[in-house]
């Protein structure tokens, strides 16, 4: 989960790979470093703590030379440090690595090459692997590439590493397995980097590494790419980036996490748009049409996601049976393919993730494939690993996602889902004509909705200010509302730092009710459109234990005003679109804590945005 850059040209490399290691903090945020090559001599700087830090600390080295490579690290293999920060050495000073991801078997490893004479001065498994590779350029008398290639043969794990040599001052050689690698084209110059945005103001052209690929980038060369296994050929295929810089920058908003949260009305709109006909009374998306036969003669549809994309993945599993009368299991990524579930050719596998690089969701599609089943891939980042790992798919065009804490995944995810599920429905014939064209229409006017659910931003700072110094909170919804309870609860958790826990509302009698006191926020959403009557009596078993109220409601409602203790309206709409509209108040809530409570929003602790190993 961490986040590399390099840059080989002509333009002063520094500011460069600073500017981004920054715009890749997101990947991780524990310790950063840099090294430089001057034509002369490598020049290392690397700290614990922030790419700022690290900014800082470099004005004590030569910020001199036109290559260098650069790490901001989310710690897997010791603890955060100046010493287990990347940039690593091998034991001659002459290579020098950056790496995401782990080695498995570099204890092994490790214990070879310290009898070989080899000594190690961090923890981690990526300067045992730069020594491995300096000992095979040793030992097998072959140049930086092929030294790297047969050292990656040696090893297991998952990586992206980029290797520079002193002795090859010309070239970075970079590979790639299970872990993200881009490399910028521009006019005599290279970039590299986990993701494109440390690289989109200089050229809009990037190839992505394949599985098991490697490539030596050499300045005034063509790019070489080779499989790794068997040294074979590799055909580049350069892509014409579609992001723009004003997507990665903050715009005026404090952080990404609310300019994020902002962005969900043309966000859901980029979604459907030219795929939601509403006055035309059609659906269209490829993947669907394409495989529309697999989706109508499968057993079943399993969902396989993590985190926030599982939540995703819950309500989609109700608008599939709801809608599409679909049968439909929700996975966890990271259990799935440690159970050895039952999977056969008659079912289809949707796989959820906004970076479209989670290990666990991989892991879960590669198994799913050996065993015949039909994958799909709903991601948000084009040329991801999972997109080119899936028979099929669906981008939600949410745009880049900075902040650690998804918010705008979460409702391009349910509303992709909600297309699929309605072309389905259609084509089943399980829909009247007038239910599927009222909900197309419904679907239609969300965004609008969402920009009034957002309103209410400034009632919500409000309340926020009550409850920033609570200890714990629950949060309950019935239906469709369930998984946007759990959603809300891991919002909280994840940049407040105060434990939460969702629940299905009529759960709260089966334990859950022996926390509520005065002292206790309980969050509900009770929505007019499905089981409010049964959310209101949820409703008065906490006002009768004392327990503190907000309620997300739908606009107009006097019931649950009478009870709450604070009420935040949302504008009415179908049951199934409903999680659309009631995630953004529990969003901002979540937000206007953190903050209150001095809280990193968009890197909070112990967290990266896109989980790239398991």
């Amino acid at each position: 989960m961490c986040g590399i850059v390099g840059y080989i040209g002509y333009r002063e490399a520094f500011p460069i790979i600073i500017k981004g290691l920054q715009r890749l903090e997101y990947r991780g945020y524990d310790s950063a470093g840099i090294a430089l090559f001057d034509g002369n001599q490598i020049n290392l700087s690397k700290t614990k703590g922030k790419v700022e830090d690290l900014k800082n600390k470099a004005k004590e080295i030569s910020q001199k030379g036109s290559i260098g490579i650069g790490h901001t690290r989310w710690a897997t293999h010791g603890v955060p440090n100046d010493v287990n920060s990347h940039p690593h050495y091998s034991n001659s000073g002459e290579l020098v690595i950056i790496h995401n991801g782990i080695i498995e078997n570099y204890e092994s490893i490790k214990k070879e090459l310290t009898k070989r004479g080899y000594i190690f001065h961090s923890d981690t498994d990526t300067e045992v692997l730069v020594n491995l590779i300096e000992e095979v350029k040793k030992t097998e008398n072959v140049k930086l590439g092929k030294a790297v290639q047969i050292a990656l043969n040696q090893v297991v794990g998952a990586y992206a590493i980029a290797v520079f040599d002193k002795q090859k001052p010309d070239e970075i050689v970079v590979a790639k397995l299970g872990s993200p690698l881009a490399i910028g084209i521009g006019e005599n110059e290279f970039f590299i980097a986990s993701d494109a945005s440390p690289f989109i103001e200089f050229t809009n052209n990037a190839i992505y590494l394949e599985d098991e690929e490697m490539a030596i980038i050499r300045l005034g060369k063509e790019i070489k790419l080779r499989k790794i296994k068997d040294d074979a050929v590799a055909y580049p295929r350069i892509l014409e980036l579609q992001m723009n810089l004003e997507e990665i920058e903050k715009g005026g908003y404090d952080h990404f996490m609310l300019k994020e949260i902002y962005e969900q009305p043309r966000a859901i709109k980029d979604t459907y748009r030219g795929r939601l006909l509403a006055e035309q009374g059609l659906v269209k998306m490829s993947g669907i049409e394409q495989n529309m036969e697999k989706f109508l003669n499968a057993n079943r549809i399993i969902i396989v996601a993590c985190g926030t994309s599982w939540h995703a993945g819950l309500v989609a599993e109700y608008i599939f049976e709801d809608l599409a009368r679909i049968p439909v299991e929700v996975e966890y990524a990271s259990e799935f393919r440690y159970r050895n579930p039952v999977i056969t050719d008659k079912d289809i596998l949707i796989a959820i993730s906004q970076s479209g690089e989670t290990a666990d969701t991989l892991a879960a599609i590669k198994l799913a494939k050996e065993r015949g089943a039909f994958v799909f891939g709903v991601c948000n980042v084009v040329g991801s690993s999972i997109a080119r790992e899936t028979d099929a798919g669906a981008y939600t065009h949410a745009g880049p996602e900075i902040g650690v804490a998804s918010t705008k995944a979460f409702t391009t995810q349910i509303t992709v889902l909600t297309l699929m599920a309605l072309r389905l429905a259609k084509a089943k014939g399980v829909f009247s004509e007038t239910k599927y064209r009222e909900h197309l229409t419904e679907l239609a006017t969300i965004p609008s909705k969402v920009e009034i659910a957002l309103q209410s931003n400034p009632l919500i700072e409000i309340i926020a200010d009550v409850y920033k110094d609570s200890t714990n909170c629950l949060y309950l919804g019935r239906g469709y509302n369930f998984p946007v309870a759990l959603e809300g609860a891991l919002k909280l958790k994840e940049i407040s730092y105060i434990h939460a826990e969702g629940y299905p509302a009529a759960e709260m009698k089966h334990g859950p009710i022996a926390l509520i006191d005065e002292h206790m926020p309980v969050f509900v959403i009770a929505t007019k459109k499905g089981h409010y009557e049964k959310v209101v009596s949820n409703i008065q078993e906490i006002k009768s234990r004392k327990g503190k109220i907000i309620a997300i409601v739908t606009e107009g409602d006097e019931q649950v005003r009478d009870l709450a203790d604070h009420v935040i309206e949302v504008p009415e709409t179908l049951e199934s679109l409903t999680p659309l509209l009631t995630t953004i108040p529990l969003q901002l809530i979540s937000y206007h804590i953190a903050v209150m409570r001095g809280c990193n929003v968009d890197q909070p602790r112990n967290l990266a945005k896109s989980v790239t190993v398991e």
